[in-house]
């Protein structure tokens, strides 16, 4: 199967929707997305249209597809760059250097196992190491503790286990730890 990883554009909006609606329907969805699917359907499309025309255009966020030969969208995930003075999602401390951020990470059920979620983190990877302003040398991201699956796709990819982690939003007994690729 032939898959092209690319940037959003942001006539796109629909699409982006309907692929954050269908993660939100998966299975894992509880312990790997911050949102429930009936807060995501209930938002107007402006917020749509706005979240994607950012993610497709600003040098602040970033979303990357999969997308196969025939046009459906396998999956995503989305970059967003922390500056400095900024504080951490979870952890609340103040971020030190540039960096950014993996989120939103969804890959369909039928194109798991396959290697594309792999391919999608060296181009969040790139498009990282590509920015100038600001340069980023660490790309982090949080892994639910009972997400093994996720945690041992982001360790093949290189990620390793900083020792930080924080409570799940909203939930005390459980924790997302952080990990991160820094630039050699």
């Amino acid at each position: 199967m032939n898959i092209t990883i690319r940037r959003v554009r942001s006539e796109e909006w629909r699409q982006v929707k309907q692929l954050r609606l269908d993660a939100l329907l998966d299975p894992v969805a509880a312990i790997a997305f911050l949102e429930t699917h009936e807060q995501a359907a209930a938002r107007p499309d402006e917020f749509w249209q706005e979240r994607t025309a950012n993610a497709a255009e600003g040098d602040s966020v970033c979303q990357l597809v999969a997308v196969a030969e025939d046009g459906r969208w396998l999956g995503s995930m989305t970059v967003l760059v922390e500056l400095p003075g900024g504080k951490g999602a979870l952890d609340g401390d103040v971020i030190e250097a540039p960096q950014t951020h993996l989120v939103g990470v969804f890959v369909r059920p039928e194109a798991r196992g396959t290697g594309l979620a792999d391919d999608l983190v060296r181009a969040a990877a790139q498009w990282s190491w590509s920015l100038t302003e600001p340069v980023v040398r660490r790309l982090r991201l949080y892994v639910h503790e009972d997400n093994a699956r996720a945690a041992a796709m982001y360790a093949r990819a290189g990620f390793k286990p900083t020792g930080a982690s924080g409570p799940v939003p909203g939930d005390d007994t459980h924790r997302e730890i952080e990990m991160e690729i820094v630039r050699g």
